[in-house]
């Protein structure tokens, strides 16, 4: 059997979170995303948070391990409203991306610049933010983007042919039980539907042992070593060529804070997997290149990797999360037609899924989940502060109407 091979994704994200936007805002000040103020949504305090508690250190780790490791690779994906804050506030953090990108072997992978739903709303808008963030890592990195991952991996044959059609290579998916049946995710698949486009799919359980279980003293494998991991990751793939470990970079450090272990046993992690010869680490393009689709999946429900249910409904599963997309998207055509650079940028940072995600009313686990990431008291004030922003929106838009019109 040829090696097996590791596909590491790691996803990059910071939002614009909008400040306690009131009524009495509307019309007057138009600032819905706070850098002041001692908070959860003082945006910069909380930038620089995780900057110290996960960017710095994992940056150091990841350059490391591919000093010490020739064989180790990865794939980042990195938000264009993660890296507009990065150079505002943490220069060095964003050069320590840069240098990772620099070795040759750390991928960037495609996605919307804002980390939005557009696609679901708006193909144009949609189109527009790939565009924009392929031009940003172009800018920023000098390397091209040949896979792609929607917001929150939300995938279906609708956004593969899309995808296919657009030229990129590869797509990233949640490997979903109710989607693969007997079939494993541990290997390359064919979208349905398409002709040229491979399919990695994330091997949930293995990827979930790091991301949400690793610290979990109730979980009754904890605390995980690096040992034993190891042999879980050899036994999935005893009989496969891949496994895809997707998750988020704030894994590492801000999830799993630096107490329970997570940078060590990574880096342990590593060291095991690369030790055994068969083994080795992928790039997303690199699994692709290397293998050939065992068979072709569909999935014409769309799919995340998000709650128990692995679907849309942590953004959009109440009326709130609705009446606040639709109202949303419902200003797209006079967001752009007033050419107003700023009602533009601030549009977008509203399309980012955090926002939907603040106004989830989900309750157990998952409600647990959307708790620990809401700066809100409830998902009635995210609503709420993001609806006055909306508002003050049609206002603006109203008033640059008006100007025109007097102007002429």
């Amino acid at each position: 059997m040829s090696r097996r091979g590791i596909t590491l994704y790691l996803h990059v994200h910071q939002p614009e979170r909008v400040r306690d936007y009131s009524i009495f805002d509307v019309s007057q000040q138009h600032d819905y995303f706070s850098e002041t103020g001692n908070n959860e949504r003082n945006n910069r305090a909380v930038f620089e948070k995780v900057a110290n508690k996960s960017y710095r250190p994992m940056n150091s780790l990841l350059q490391k391990l591919l000093d010490t490791h020739p064989e180790f690779k990865l794939s980042l994906s990195i938000t264009g409203t993660f890296l507009e804050q990065c150079e505002q506030w943490a220069p060095d953090v964003l050069d320590s991306f840069k240098q990772l990108v620099a070795s040759g072997r750390v991928e960037i992978v495609a996605e919307t610049y804002y980390h939005s739903l557009a696609f679901f709303y708006s193909r144009d808008e949609f189109e527009k933010q790939v565009v924009a963030h392929k031009q940003k890592i172009r800018d920023i990195f000098g390397v091209e983007t040949n896979v792609f991952r929607n917001t929150e991996l939300a995938y279906n044959d609708e956004l593969a042919r899309w995808a296919d059609s657009y030229g990129f290579k590869g797509i990233l998916a949640e490997g979903w039980d109710a989607v693969l049946g007997w079939r494993s995710p541990n290997y390359l698949y064919k979208p349905s539907g398409t002709r040229n486009i491979g399919l990695l799919l994330k091997n949930y359980k293995l990827s979930d042992d790091i991301a949400f279980r690793f610290g979990n003293k109730d979980w009754n494998e904890w605390p995980l070593s690096a040992d034993t991991y190891t042999e879980w990751v050899q036994a999935s793939a005893s009989d496969s060529p891949l496994i895809n470990l997707f998750m988020d970079y704030e894994t590492f450090g801000e999830h799993q804070w630096e107490d329970t272990g997570i940078f060590s046993f990574f880096e342990h992690f590593v060291a095991k997997w690369l030790s055994n010869n068969d083994n080795q680490f992928y790039t997303v393009s690199e699994a692709i290149d290397a293998n050939t689709p065992v068979d072709e999946v569909s999935m014409p429900h769309t799919v995340t990797w998000a709650d128990t249910e692995r679907d849309l409904s942590a953004w959009l599963g109440n009326s709130m999360q609705h009446e606040a997309m639709r109202h949303l998207y419902a200003l797209e055509n006079d967001v752009m037609r007033s050419g107003n650079m700023q009602l533009v940028s601030d549009w977008r940072k509203l399309q980012t899924s955090d926002h939907a995600y603040y106004m989830c009313t989900k309750w157990f686990r998952d409600g647990d989940v959307h708790a620990y990431f809401s700066p809100y008291e409830s998902p009635y004030d995210a609503f709420l502060y993001y609806m006055n922003a909306i508002r003050d929106m049609r206002w603006r838009i109203m008033a640059l109407h008006h100007e025109g019109a007097s102007d002429g």
